[in-house]
C-alpha cells in the first residue's frame, strides 16, 4: 500500500514538472527560427540608423537574407555578412512600434523597433572596414529573459506545490500499514 502512495506522489511531482515546461515556453515570443536575429537599437528616434544583426553561427541562414519593415526600406545582407545597417525614416511616428522582419531560406521571424519622441540629425552609413562581420554572441540576458515576476512566482509555487505533496504522501500512514 505505501509503493501505492509514493509512486502517485512521484507522478504528481513528474506531473506538475511536466505540465510548468510547456507554459515556459509558451512565453517566448513564437519567434522560433533557425537563425538569430536583433536590431540595435531596439528604440530610435526618426531619422536615425539601425543596425540589423543576423546570427549566421548557428548555420540556420546560409544565404541572403532580406529585412523589411514599414519605417525603412528593404535591406538584403548578403550570404557573407551578418550586419547592414538602415536609416529610419524621417516621417516615422514618435512613440509607434514597427514590426522587423528578417527572411531566410524561406523561414521568417519578426522583432519590434520602437520610433522615440524626438529627432536626430542625418547620418552618414557606418564604413564596413571599420567593424568586422561577426561580433560577440549576444543573448536575451540570461534564464530568466522574457519572464516578468509573476509567470516566476507561479512556476515556483508549483513546483513547490508538487515537492510538498510528494512529501506529504510519501509520509503519511494510516492504520492499515501496521505502524
Amino acid at each position: 500500500m505505501r509503493a501505492i502512495r509514493v509512486a502517485s506522489a512521484a507522478l504528481l511531482g513528474v506531473g506538475a514538472l511536466a505540465f510548468s515546461a510547456p507554459a515556459a515556453v509558451a512565453a517566448v515570443d513564437g519567434n522560433i527560427t533557425p537563425f538569430g536575429f536583433s536590431v540595435m537599437p531596439s528604440t530610435i528616434a526618426a531619422g536615425g540608423q539601425v543596425t540589423l544583426q543576423l546570427d549566421r553561427d548557428s548555420g540556420g541562414c546560409t544565404g541572403s537574407a532580406t529585412v523589411s519593415s514599414g519605417v525603412f526600406d528593404t535591406i538584403t545582407i548578403p550570404g557573407n555578412r551578418s550586419s547592414a545597417t538602415a536609416v529610419v525614416d524621417w516621417d516615422a511616428k514618435p512613440g509607434a512600434v514597427y514590426k522587423v522582419t528578417f527572411s531566410c531560406n524561406g523561414v521568417s521571424g519578426s522583432t519590434e523597433l520602437t520610433i522615440a519622441t524626438g529627432r536626430t540629425t542625418p547620418t552618414t552609413p557606418i564604413s564596413p572596414t571599420l567593424y568586422p562581420d561577426r561580433g560577440v554572441h549576444a543573448g536575451e540576458g540570461g534564464s530568466v529573459a522574457g519572464f516578468d515576476l509573476k509567470e516566476i512566482g507561479l512556476g515556483a509555487a508549483l513546483i513547490a506545490g508538487s515537492v510538498g505533496a510528494a512529501y506529504h504522501f510519501s509520509r503519511r500512514r494510516t492504520g492499515d500499514d501496521g505502524a
